[in-house]
């Protein structure tokens, strides 16, 4: 086994530490797709399309375009989902991205809440990863990043509370 295999993903994610803390990491925008059901709520996860892991959709900036707006294109794009993204960021997650070098570089996740209006039968990457829809606490056993884990185990205490401040009347 190679001596990168045979560390723990947290023990090869603090190795980056440094290049984190001086600004060296790069920047992604991502999507957590929900939709909400009579007494639940559902959150999407898809697979990479390198090594198949369960993710959720991100992808790099885009000119002329706000993050929010890069989340919204990249849930399109990898999973046909049409929805309308929170433009305050719902929490940020830090990972290791693999690029075409073979080189792993430390990547800053900023993830925004997509509520998904509609699901277009084609699109962009149709046939290049599986997806699948579960309750956010089961989706975070599928993520191998940590910090995502924590973010998918919060979507549905949020949401639920904020549909309850939505639907109270003033006191």
């Amino acid at each position: 086994m190679s001596k990168q295999k045979s560390k723990t993903y947290l023990g090869q994610l603090a190795e980056q530490a440094d290049r984190l803390f001086r600004g060296q990491a790069i920047e992604q925008y991502a999507a957590i797709c929900y939709m909400r059901m009579p007494d639940s709520i559902k959150v999407l996860l898809i697979t990479s399309r390198q090594s198949g892991r369960w993710v959720i959709p991100k992808g790099w900036a885009m000119d002329r375009r706000a993050p929010h707006q890069v989340a919204e294109r990249e849930a399109w794009e990898e999973a046909g989902i049409r929805g309308k993204a929170r433009k305050k960021p719902f929490g940020y997650y830090t990972y290791l991205k693999m690029l075409d070098t073979g080189d792993r570089v430390a990547s800053v996740v900023q993830v925004h809440l997509v509520e998904v209006s509609a699901m277009d039968v084609e699109f962009r990457e149709k046939g290049q990863r599986s997806f699948v829809w579960l309750p956010p606490h089961e989706a975070a056993t599928l993520v191998r990043e940590p910090e995502l884990k924590g973010l998918l185990g919060q979507v549905e205490a949020v949401l639920s509370k904020r549909k309850k401040s939505k639907t109270a009347g003033p006191g």
